[in-house]
């Protein structure tokens, strides 16, 4: 019918959009209802998407793909990312209510206690996940990370898949990867997507952000702090709102690149 500019659904305007080029006389919305059922033509919702710009993305593609399908004998892939800001805030989602009684949270104004960020690896070999809450995303918190990392199993190489985040490519990040048999492998610019983690960050922001809402992160953290005769006290339960990324036996494959409806961990 050549009508693109309606961004609300309504059949009068294509009715009157018709009729005003002359394609119809007398058209009730019903009719035109069936006749575009009939067509297989619904209302759908428009998305966009970006391409890599980047000259060397079928490189760094085929390097990456490489990694993936024959994993290296002498290390490990490892997928590097951020993920945040988390931040105290009422969040939109979903939750089992009474019918005709859904929640509503009011938003806040201020953020007087700052932000925390999540930064987030993944071990293909193993694919267990591990993670540091930090207050910034500097360079030397991801170089503190890497150096976590290394410390949990200290041989055989590394290669680290990650983006272009300017604190990733710190010359001090890059000396010590280097002198520590640690491989960066970039992502292409604007290609992010085939870093597995993001896959993870995605299942954690639908079913452990998604309609929280925490007034402090003493109370969105969980807390085992210990008292005295070295015990320690009875664990706080575990807040939906930090995530807690459990292991998941057995090596990562690669049809996770797929797209499959988000599940969340019992």
């Amino acid at each position: 019918m050549g009508i693109t500019a309606f961004s609300t659904r309504s059949l009068a305007k294509p009715v009157a959009h018709l009729e005003r080029i002359g394609l119809a006389t007398s058209l009730s919305r019903i009719h035109l209802a069936r006749v575009l059922k009939a067509d297989g033509v619904s209302w759908q919702t428009t998305t966009t998407w970006k391409s890599s710009n980047d000259p060397n993305f079928i490189a760094k593609m085929q390097r990456i793909l490489v990694l993936y399908d024959i994993p290296p004998d002498d290390g490990r892939v490892v997928c590097v990312d951020e993920f945040g800001p988390l931040i105290l805030q009422s969040r939109k989602g979903r939750a089992w209510r009474p019918a005709g009684y859904p929640a509503r949270r009011q938003a806040t104004y201020n953020r007087n206690d700052g932000v925390r960020h999540l930064l987030g690896a993944l071990d293909l070999a193993t694919g267990r996940r591990y993670y540091r809450i930090r207050g910034r995303k500097r360079w030397r918190e991801f170089l503190s990370f890497l150096k976590s990392l290394r410390r949990r199993r200290p041989g055989g190489r590394r290669h680290v898949i990650l983006d272009n985040y300017s604190p990733h490519k710190h010359h001090q990040d890059r000396a010590r990867v280097a002198a520590n048999d640690v491989d960066l492998v970039f992502l292409s610019t604007y290609g992010s997507w085939p870093n597995w983690i993001e896959s993870e960050f995605a299942t954690l922001r639908y079913c452990a952000l998604n309609a929280t809402d925490h007034r402090s992160y003493e109370n969105r953290t969980p807390r085992s702090a210990p008292t005295s005769a070295g015990a320690t006290s009875t664990p706080a339960r575990r807040s939906t709102s930090r995530p807690a990324l459990p292991s998941v036996p057995g090596p990562v494959a690669r049809p996770r690149l797929r797209d499959k409806p988000l599940v969340c961990p019992s």
